[in-house]
């Protein structure tokens, strides 16, 4: 498995792409029949994924990088380094929101994310982000 550095350059983009459109099919999409997988490099270069999981309740549907995220936790942790996101024909696609600050709590603003024009960084994507540094600047503020 490949080493991640702070680069796009060194990252198997083809290896990733190719986990999450398996991932795909293993998606539960009765309702939109829209499958969607998603495959990340963690920094210390393990590989982690998941895939949508639809709900009759559709609020309660998870999101492919929930799967992802839920893995990256019960394997030991860690940061994500490179992220990708694909549906059933292959297409890379951009997480929703929500995923975004998921994404953003487990990778934060160096995570380098592969779209549909190119790789950028998750600062780049979700700029000005809430996270848990905001949480602990307030808790250390309202403390004193």
């Amino acid at each position: 498995m490949t080493r991640l550095i702070d680069t796009g350059d060194s990252i198997d983009w083809t290896a990733l792409r190719t986990q999450a459109q398996h991932m795909t099919t293993k998606s539960y999409v009765p309702y939109s029949r829209y499958p969607v997988g998603a495959a990340a490099f963690t920094t210390d270069g393990r590989m982690v994924s998941g895939c949508n999981v639809e709900n009759a309740g559709y609020g309660v549907t998870l999101c492919a990088e929930c799967g992802l995220i839920s893995e990256l936790v019960a394997t030991g942790g860690g940061r994500l380094a490179a992220f990708v996101c694909v549906n059933g024909s292959g297409d890379v696609i951009m997480p929703c929101g929500r995923c975004r600050q998921l994404l953003w709590e487990h990778g934060g603003a160096r995570l380098i994310v592969e779209t549909a024009k190119g790789h950028t960084t998750m600062d780049q994507l979700l700029p000005d982000a809430f996270g848990p540094e905001d949480l602990d600047d307030y808790q250390e503020r309202t403390a004193q």
